[in-house]
């Protein structure tokens, strides 16, 4: 039967690419082939000429040591992904690499690997089609599902749980999650380190649960996948019981989770499922099989889509320009006179972020976001907007919950499926919690907005636990990631312009809790060169250079008006955003900077890691933080200007 040889399609490439990369994962591509198929064949809705439309089906593989799964089924189903990209599974540039990567393979919806968080960014996704579903809801253009597949390792990791309870409390009942449910992990048996009913946890959580008992059952899947479809108000997850490397002499077992089966059993496999074509070589009639089913019904659902597209472009031209610029991810171009501030403005950034974010809900309707169960301190709120809950799913304040890396997960999710602008926040402490979602979407180009607030040892009475010390210098050593400390309000809003514009690279925007004052000399449009001089010395003279970031901005220009006043010269330079000043011309650098290394004193209240690139010395702070009213804390750290001042003559002698 077709199905059956199409099955045996997608087994033996996994097969095939593993055994020629001599590594990989081909244990959960053979026991989920079975599902695979009958996704794509019969339900999936998705254009291979058109891999980003907005209104496909996104399938996310969350478990995506699983790649050649993957790639197999994009292969057949007539993705720009070729043999040769299968040959090259795993090699140096190769377009299929060892997990999946959303920027490098076409039809590949997100950037799975590290466990769990493919479940993240579903429900991110979902919850992204759920918005745009409503706020299109007289047009139809948005409409769709997120499928993701996960395996036993996924739901073991906790940001698996913080999304799933999310989801099920925001009854995304257009997420269907499929869990290959094999019982074998990379060490061995399950049953080693889980034994949890997982049906029980889930229908607890708020989901629809359904159960197939036989992987291979196409019927019974299509009868699972039919029924979820149609949920009204809880997303689904079908459980499905499959043997990992089905057909090998070590099916069932961990030998065949990371490790290829090699030439003899894989020959044996291939035996046992009636397939008998050399290695990477596809019959026709597979190619067939799924131009008739996926890609047919895909291209008709996209053109009928493109009608319903222009219809609206002519008859309602305002609204659809607006819509289509957020489909099309555009950067927000927003003129610096949008906010202005007195020059006795003196405020904490994290509310003058929020005076910001008030002004470009305004302008943007599909500009929305939240924090983890701190909206209130780091000043998220949108206020005139409601909640987005499962009764008002246009409301665009989103309370995550105490679910920090979820929160990450998730909103790398909703900028994957595009149409939206989003911000998500809290404490730059719990920025610990986020990191590998941070990272992730920063490897996959995800323009994330991150509001970090309480941003050093001045927070006061929480005490160390709570006072940020190394999270700045962690999130600086992640390639591609943008962090932007502003000195004044001035400089936070041009680091929120800079957020805006992004399309490839996430922003971290670090704000005080603390009062700071407007600074003269600070300028929102050159937040954008990482650098600047906010402070000349005096023309033709050999300076100091005193550079300083946030709250200490505001402390370097009263130390360099203290040292003036003895006859010393000081350049003041302000370098909220590293990863900004780095991308500068090496001329600019050095003529802000770096031609003045041995005269440059770095004052920045967290670690002094990473500062030694800019500033011979470096004054920070190196150790845990302290309980005491704020004043007093940055007092005990010598973040005072007279503290500050004996601390740089010290260094200058």
């Amino acid at each position: 039967m077709m199905h059956e040889r199409s099955i045996a399609a997608i087994k033996a490439l996994a097969i095939d690419a593993t055994n020629k990369a001599k590594s990989g994962h081909p244990g959960m591509p053979i026991g989920s082939a079975a599902l695979t198929y009958t996704l794509f064949h019969d339900f999936l809705i998705s254009n291979p000429a058109m891999p980003q439309w907005i209104n496909r089906d996104r399938f996310v593989l969350s478990a995506g040591h699983a790649s050649m799964l993957l790639y197999a089924i994009l292969h057949l189903t007539g993705y720009d992904v070729t043999i040769d990209d299968l040959k090259n599974f795993r090699q140096l540039h190769s377009r299929t690499p060892g997990h999946p990567e959303v920027h490098l393979t076409p039809g590949v919806d997100a950037t799975t690997g590290p466990l769990g968080q493919g479940i993240a960014q579903a429900v991110g996704m979902a919850l992204a089609e759920r918005t745009l579903r409503h706020y299109t809801q007289s047009t139809g253009l948005i409409d769709h599902y997120t499928y993701v597949l996960t395996g036993d390792g996924c739901l073991q990791e906790g940001i698996a749980q913080e999304a799933i309870s999310f989801a099920g409390h925001q009854q995304l009942n257009r997420l269907i999650l499929i869990y290959d449910a094999n019982d074998v992990t990379l060490d061995g048996p399950l049953a080693m380190s889980f034994s949890e009913d997982v049906k029980k946890r889930m229908i607890a959580s708020g989901w629809q649960v359904l159960y197939v008992e036989q992987g291979n059952d196409l019927a019974s899947l299509s009868k699972a996948l039919k029924k979820a479809r149609k949920s009204k108000q809880k997303p689904t997850m079908i459980m499905i019981k499959t043997i990992i490397g089905e057909g090998s002499k070590n099916q069932g077992t961990s030998k065949v989770h990371g490790n290829p089966l090699g030439t003899e059993d894989g020959l044996s496999v291939k035996q046992k499922l009636n397939w008998h074509y050399p290695e990477f070589e596809i019959p026709a009639e597979v190619y067939e099989d799924f131009k008739t089913s996926f890609a047919k019904r895909g291209m008709l659902n996209y053109r009928r889509w493109q009608k319903l597209y222009q219809k609206i472009k002519l008859d309602n031209p305002a609204w659809f320009q607006s819509f289509d610029l957020a489909l099309q991810a555009q950067p927000t171009d927003i003129p610096s006179d949008w906010m202005q501030f007195p020059t006795d403005y003196k405020d904490a950034t994290r509310n003058t972020s929020l005076q910001i974010i008030q002004k470009l809900a305004e302008q943007l309707p599909l500009f929305l976001g939240g924090s983890a169960d701190v909206s209130k301190s780091v000043m998220t709120t949108i206020q005139q907007s409601d909640a987005m809950l499962a009764q008002s799913p246009l409301g665009r304040n989103i309370n995550f919950g105490i679910r920090e890396f979820a929160m990450a997960g998730m909103q790398n999710g909703m900028l994957l499926h595009g149409g939206l602008k989003t911000f998500a926040g809290t404490f730059l402490a719990f920025s610990d919690y986020m990191k590998p979602a941070i990272r992730l979407g920063a490897l996959s180009h995800i323009p994330s907005i991150y509001l970090f607030s309480h941003d050093s040892v001045a927070l006061g009475e929480d005490g160390p636990t709570h006072q940020p010390i190394d999270q700045l210098a962690m999130m600086r050593a992640i390639p591609n990631m943008n962090v932007i400390r502003p000195g004044d309000a001035k400089e936070t809003w041009g680091a929120w312009r800079m957020a805006l514009s992004s399309t490839k690279t996430p922003t971290a925007i670090i704000l005080t809790r603390q009062n700071l004052p407007l600074l003269a000399g600070t300028d929102s449009n050159k937040v954008s060169l990482g650098g600047y001089i906010v402070k000349p010395e005096k023309e033709g003279t050999l300076p100091l250079v005193l550079v300083a970031t946030g709250s200490e901005l505001s402390l370097a220009l009263a130390c360099a008006e203290h040292l003036e006043k003895e006859g010393k010269h000081v350049r003041v330079v302000s370098l909220p955003s590293m990863f900004a000043f780095d991308s500068q011309p090496l001329e600019y650098q050095q003529q802000v900077l770096l031609k003045l290394y041995d005269r440059t004193i770095s004052i920045e209240a967290l670690s002094t890691f990473g500062w030694k690139k800019y500033a011979k010395f470096n004054i920070g702070i190196n150790e845990f933080g302290v309980s005491a009213p704020g004043n007093d804390a940055m007092k005990h750290f010598g973040f005072t200007v007279e503290a500050m001042v004996g601390k740089i003559k010290h260094l200058l002698t």
